[in-house]
């Protein structure tokens, strides 16, 4: 490809744990340079309390500027109008928005700069940055999210017809994305394989905070949020008191469901860097989404996570998850999750196997970002 073009990346909070959005950008500023924009939202802001604190955090981080995160990385956290149904204020941020990110690619010096968007609200500002072309990389079915502002969809056809090359991370998403753009291509997440196969390491500690709990532990972790089956988690607890139930991660539902089920242990957020010591304590590992249009599109990171760490699996039998059974055990019920995991239980394969683990290896992000760098050489050739 000779000189690499440098990227331009819409992303999620750079400050967030890592996504797949990290997890790729880590890898292309191995030989490129990146400036990473901080989330523009995908949902109108409301009078809520959470909205307020998000609102002063992003005052906060755009009075810091430029910043450098990594070699070859920089975040910006621009001044945006957050409402994309107007066409006025799309326009004030194509004009305030972009001159912003172009005033940092000056400053930069980005080299033939790519604009790689994760999110459809980029649409407007894309195309107006003196970029060589615009690759949007699809992760989710945004206009399904259950807060998605109204005039999500229609964004996100714009980014589509303006990109010269689309990435999709399921089956489901290249149906729905490839009639708008033909050069739509699958690239499945991959995962941290060295961070997370620690857990399968058999010298390696447990997190106290679990070390004690009674056995099989099936835990989890990630967003908790509306397209968690919270009823089905309490519904195993009930039948099963003897088990115990962990989850990790930040709550951002009602979790009325789980309340006065004593077994089940919420953890809240724990660090990204810590998570394989967690992880090392489970028995079992469950993914018991519910199925909706967000589910069905959605290729779950965290099940290439569990993998990697050597954890049995089960989990709901959506079309992504699917494809990993067997070894993935599907489950759409309480009453499945339990004769799942009472087999388990009767074959001695609970816990982290460093077997189970090896097999992940060629699931990691330095092979996909191989393919998304063959995909994007074929576009600027």
């Amino acid at each position: 490809m000779g000189e690499r073009n440098d990227l331009i990346c819409f992303a999620n909070d750079w400050a967030a744990d890592p996504l797949s959005k990290k997890h790729i950008m880590l890898r292309f500023a191995k030989n490129r340079r990146i400036l990473w924009i901080n989330s523009i939202n995908n949902r109108r802001p409301r009078v809520a309390a959470k909205d307020f604190r998000r609102v002063l955090q992003k005052l906060r981080d755009a009075r810091a500027g430029l910043t450098k995160v990594e070699d070859n990385i920089w975040v910006l956290s621009p001044l945006f109008v957050p409402f994309h149904r107007w066409s006025v204020f799309r326009k004030l941020n194509r004009w305030w928005l972009g001159a912003q990110i172009r005033r940092a690619v000056r400053k930069l010096k980005l080299n033939n700069p790519v604009t790689w968007a994760f999110g459809p609200t980029a649409s407007d500002v894309a195309g107006h940055l003196g970029e060589k072309c615009i690759v949007y990389h699809c992760v989710d079915e945004f206009g399904a999210f259950s807060d998605a502002a109204s005039e999500i969809p229609q964004r996100e056809r714009d980014l589509l017809n303006k990109a010269a090359l689309v990435i999709v991370s399921s089956s489901k998403l290249l149906e729905s994305k490839r009639p708008h753009n033909q050069n739509t291509h699958l690239v499945l997440h991959g995962v941290d394989f060295d961070h997370f196969s620690r857990a399968a390491v058999r010298s390696a500690g447990v997190a106290e905070e679990i070390a004690s709990l009674q056995h099989p532990i099936l835990g989890f972790h990630g967003l908790i949020a509306d397209w968690v089956d919270l009823k089905l988690i309490a519904e195993v607890a009930r039948k099963r008191p003897d088990w115990s139930i962990v989850l990790i991660g930040r709550i951002d539902t009602d979790v009325s469901p789980l309340s006065k089920v004593g077994n089940i242990h919420m953890l809240g957020h724990r660090p990204y860097a810590r998570l394989p010591e967690y992880l090392r304590g489970f028995d079992v590992a469950v993914l018991p989404f519910v199925s909706n249009e967000l589910t069905r599109a959605a290729n779950p990171l965290k099940l290439r996570e569990y993998l990697a760490a050597g954890l049995p699996v089960i989990a709901a039998p959506l079309p992504e998850i699917a494809k990993f059974a067997p070894p993935v055990l599907l489950a759409d019920t309480a009453d499945e999750y339990i004769t799942a995991t009472t087999a388990l239980m009767e074959s001695g394969t609970l816990g982290p196997d460093p077997e189970r683990s090896e097999a992940m290896k060629r699931e990691s992000w330095d092979f996909k970002v191989q393919e998304l760098e063959q995909h994007l050489g074929s576009v600027l050739a």
